[in-house]
């Protein structure tokens, strides 16, 4: 597809931004655009390396193949990607030529576009059977938006090009259009090299805007998916020290309903359920959508803490002894811990178990197991986020552990570690009744993410 040229470089230094590639996005990619095409990121591979991606999962190298090729040789990954680019490109093309080495019994080989997360996201798929098609994919979700029958053939090169401007998504194969459709999934996003139960190699990746919203000139690997949601309130350094009960207040009638804002002053609340790990305690409070529960101290046994049912903040809340779990988060998109503290869970503190994002800033935990468990076995899968900031952990497992299958993350910031935590943990999320397997652990920029500045180990 592409000629070669030592002095081709990444991010826009590419010496083929003119001449056959404009050409090709502009006239046989392009919806009638003329504004002049721009490519702002290209790889060959020929310096050797993918500095410029992220990896998740699968076997990455470069190899020389005619001349040097990225890779990916686990013929057993179920879910193999390489990203680049930023999650704010919207409208462009991208392209590259991808050769499948095998291809497994419900396996791929193919390009992505506009990535908002590890799991959602546009792919043109090599698919045994000799069929290839353009899908929108959203975690476990996959819609066939177009696609042809046509000979795919392991061991041949096949150029394949996305073009997503707006909600309309245009694929091509060696210059012919094989769909357009129209989609929502996506607004905008990275780009991505991905197999599943297959091998593959990949080359001369390139990314052009034709004018019309043209994603940033200079990208980042991380962070990744989603876009960085940050806390909506902050807290002051964490302290260690528990604070003294103002009081006790018994819980006589079982779980108190919170709805608005419930100030405790301070107050002990106890007691309910055995202070074991037993399931299915009641909470000692079940904070409706868009409650506010704050100073409140949680005496042993706590049976099941905390449940919100759709948004919530919890702020400055102490755990004396986590019984079940500290909190779990049930339904709502937005949930927010502020400062507070929890100590003595041998399992988890807090649990993820519908969908959004859970910010905890300005919290303390202190001989647990994890502080944060995205569940990886309820009857429903969601994907979901968790953002730590400023948080201090004493005695613990790890700090977080996510189902990368379904698209999870796990941001750390400013993060104090006494002993020697794991700071994110990665499974693989199964269906109800089963268990998550512990697939690895550690910064990859796509899942679990952050830097060694921030993590401060003690």
């Amino acid at each position: 597809m592409f000629s070669r040229s030592s002095a081709r470089r990444r991010w826009g230094r590419w010496s083929l931004v003119t001449g056959a590639v404009a050409a090709l996005v502009v006239g046989t990619i392009g919806f009638g655009h003329t504004a002049q095409a721009a490519t702002v990121f290209g790889d060959d591979f020929e310096d050797g390396n993918t500095s410029d991606w992220s990896k998740s999962g699968g076997t990455w190298t470069v190899v020389a193949d005619g001349s040097q090729t990225v890779r990916q040789t686990n013929a057993g990954s179920e879910n193999a990607r390489l990203f680049a680019g930023t999650t704010s490109w919207t409208a462009y093309t991208v392209q590259a030529r991808v050769k499948p080495l095998s291809l497994g019994s419900g396996g791929h080989a193919g390009l992505l576009a506009r990535a908002s997360g590890s799991t959602t996201f546009y792919r043109l798929a090599l698919l045994p059977g000799n069929q290839v098609q353009l899908q929108a994919v959203k975690g476990s979700t996959v819609t066939v938006l177009g696609g042809v029958s046509r000979t795919v053939a392991v061991g041949s090169w096949y150029a394949l090009a996305i073009e997503v401007n707006g909600s309309t998504v245009r694929a091509t194969v060696d210059g012919a259009q094989i769909a357009q459709a129209t989609s929502e999934v996506s607004g905008s996003g990275r780009i991505g090299l991905q197999t599943a139960y297959a091998t593959a190699a990949f080359d001369d990746v390139s990314v052009t805007t034709s004018g019309t919203t043209p994603p940033t000139a200079n990208p980042t690997t991380t962070p990744n998916n989603p876009p960085t949601p940050t806390p909506t309130t902050t807290a002051p350094p964490p302290t260690t020290t528990w604070p003294t009960p103002t009081g006790n207040a018994p819980v006589n009638n079982g779980t108190i309903q919170v709805t608005g804002t419930f100030d405790g002053g301070m107050r002990r609340y106890c007691c309910i359920g055995d202070g074991g790990q037993g399931e299915s305690q009641d909470p000692v409070f079940t904070l409706a959508a868009g409650a506010t529960i704050q100073n409140v101290i949680l005496g042993a046994p706590a049976g099941d803490g905390i449940h919100c049912e759709g948004n919530c903040t919890i702020r400055n809340v102490w755990w004396e002894d986590v019984g079940e779990d500290a909190a779990t988060f049930r339904g709502g998109s937005t949930y927010n811990v502020i400062g507070g503290g929890a100590r003595a869970a041998s399992d988890k503190v807090f649990q993820h178990n519908g969908s959004g994002t859970v910010h905890i800033t300005g919290f303390y935990a202190e001989n647990i197991g994890k502080l944060y468990r995205g569940c990886g076995n309820c009857s429903t899968s969601y994907e979901r986020h968790v953002v730590m900031d400023n948080v201090t952990v004493r005695n613990a497992d790890a700090i977080a552990g996510i189902n990368t299958n379904w698209g999870d993350t796990a941001r750390f910031t400013r993060i104090t570690i006494y002993g020697d935590a794991t700071v994110c943990q990665k499974y693989r999320g199964v269906s109800s009744g089963n268990e998550p397997v512990l697939i690895g652990e550690g910064a990859d920029g796509v899942n679990c993410i952050y830097t060694s500045s921030d993590i401060t180990y003690r």
